[in-house]
C-alpha cells in the first residue's frame, strides 16, 4: 500500500515541529514548503537524518517549489506571520491574506483532493478564506483552534486540580480568539461535573487563562507564538482522517444552521474521518454558554467582513 502524503505549507516552528511528528508516527511521507530558499530543505534533512536513530522510513523532503505537493492526501497551512508582542490576531488580517490567497491557489492547482487544515491566524478569517480560493467541499476545509483551545483548557483545570490531563473532559467553541467559549456546564474530571470540583471564581480565572493562553506565550516568548501545542492539535486532526478514526475533536468548520449559525467557520465539535468533516456535533449549552457562542460568532462575522474589505481594497 502506498503510503499517505502529507504536505505542510509553512516550514518554520510549527511546520517543522509537525513534519517531526509525522516522521516520528510514521504518517506518511512529508513535504515541507516554504518560499525560504535553503530553510525547509535544511529542516527536512535534520529530521530525515534522525530517522536511523527514531526508526522510521518515512521520506520528508523540503522544497520551494509548490508543484511539488502534487497528489497530496492532507495540507497543513501554517504559511504567515507570526503574532508579535502586542498584536492581535486581527492585525494580521491583511497580511495574511494576501499570503493564504496564494497558498490556496496552489493547493487547488496540485493538490485538488486534499484534506486541508488551517492554522494561519487569524484562524476564522483565513480558513473562510482558503475555502473560497480553494473552491473545496466544506468537509475539505478545516480550520484547527478547538483541539487546541481545548488542550489550553484541559491543562490548566488539570493544574489546579493535580491530576491528569488525561482524566479531564472539556471543550472550548467559537472563535479562534479572546471571546472563545469554554463550556464549563459539559466539563468533567473523572466523570464529575467540574463545577463539583473548583470554584466558580477559580474557574472564570481558569477560562479567562484559557482564551489569553496564546497571547501569554506570546509575551513570554517575545519573537515568537506558540508553536509545540498547535502542531501536535493538527496532527491530531489529520490522523483521524488518515486512518478514519470517527474521532470527535473541535475545530473551526463550516456551519449551515448548525447552533443557529449559517454560511460562517466556527469552532465547534466535528466528527472526522476519512470523508474529511463527516458531520457536525450539537452539543447542549446552557443559556449563559448560548449568548456566548452567538457573541463570539458575531465577532467571526465582523472579522470576515474586514476581510472582504481588505480583499477589495
Amino acid at each position: 500500500m502506498a503510503r499517505s502524503k502529507i504536505s505542510l505549507i509553512g516550514a518554520g516552528n510549527i511546520g517543522a515541529t509537525m513534519a517531526h511528528l509525522c516522521a516520528l508516527r510514521a504518517l506518511g511521507d512529508v513535504v515541507l514548503y516554504d518560499i525560504v530558499e535553503g530553510m525547509p530543505q535544511g529542516k527536512a534533512l535534520d529530521i530525515s537524518e534522525s530517522g536511523p536513530i527514531d526508526g522510521f522510513d518515512v521520506t520528508v523532503t523540503g522544497t520551494n517549489a509548490m508543484a511539488d505537493i502534487a497528489g497530496s492526501d492532507v495540507c497543513i497551512v501554517t504559511s504567515g506571520l507570526a503574532r508579535k508582542p502586542g498584536m492581535s490576531r486581527d492585525d494580521l488580517l491583511g497580511i495574511n491574506a494576501k499570503i493564504i490567497s496564494t497558498v490556496g491557489q496552489g493547493i487547488r492547482d496540485n493538490a485538488p483532493g486534499a484534506f486541508v487544515i488551517v492554522i494561519t491566524n487569524p484562524l476564522d478569517a483565513m480558513v473562510t478564506l482558503m475555502k473560497r480560493v480553494t473552491g473545496f467541499p466544506k468537509n475539505r476545509v478545516v480550520g484547527m483552534a478547538g483541539v487546541l483551545d481545548s488542550a489550553r483548557y484541559r491543562t490548566f483545570l488539570a493544574l489546579e486540580l493535580g491530576v491528569s490531563v488525561r482524566s479531564v473532559e472539556a471543550l472550548v467553541l467559537g472563535g479562534h480568539g479572546d471571546d472563545m467559549v469554554p463550556v464549563r456546564s459539559s466539563c468533567t474530571v473523572g466523570g464529575v461535573s467540574v463545577e463539583r470540583l473548583v470554584k466558580a471564581e477559580r474557574l472564570d480565572a481558569i477560562e479567562q487563562r484559557t482564551r489569553q493562553a496564546g497571547g501569554e506565550i506570546v509575551a513570554l516568548l517575545k519573537t515568537g507564538s506558540a508553536f509545540y501545542s498547535p502542531a501536535a492539535a493538527a496532527i491530531r486532526m489529520a490522523e483521524a482522517f488518515l486512518y478514519d478514526r470517527k474521532e470527535i475533536l473541535p475545530a473551526a468548520a463550516y456551519l449551515e444552521g448548525e447552533y443557529g449559525l449559517r454560511d460562517l467557520y466556527v469552532g465547534v465539535p466535528v466528527r472526522i474521518g476519512a470523508g474529511g468533516v463527516e458531520q457536525v456535533i450539537e452539543v447542549p449549552l446552557n443559556e449563559r454558554e448560548k449568548q456566548e457562542l452567538v457573541v463570539s460568532a458575531s465577532h467571526v462575522t465582523d472579522l470576515v467582513g474586514a476581510l472582504d474589505r481588505v480583499l477589495a481594497s
